[in-house]
């Protein structure tokens, strides 16, 4: 399996991160939702998982790998 390049995983992880602060207002506009689902599959698919909370854990395992060589 191929895998992602670490400055690839922390740019997604963090975009994530910074979207779902923004998402915290009651009303999330459209576009939010669409970024926010998008930078979700793009987790997914770069971590070879199919759900959020295994992407981001193995993101940041891979993150934490690459820091510590």
């Amino acid at each position: 399996m191929l895998l992602a390049h670490p400055a690839v995983l922390q740019e997604l992880v963090s975009r994530y991160e910074s979207l779902c602060t923004a998402a915290q207002e009651l009303a999330i506009a459209p576009d939010l939702k669409r970024r926010l689902d998008d930078v979700t599959y793009t987790l997914c698919v770069t971590t070879g998982t199919r759900q959020l909370e295994q992407a981001l854990a193995a993101a940041r395992a891979r993150l934490a790998a690459a820091a510590s060589t």
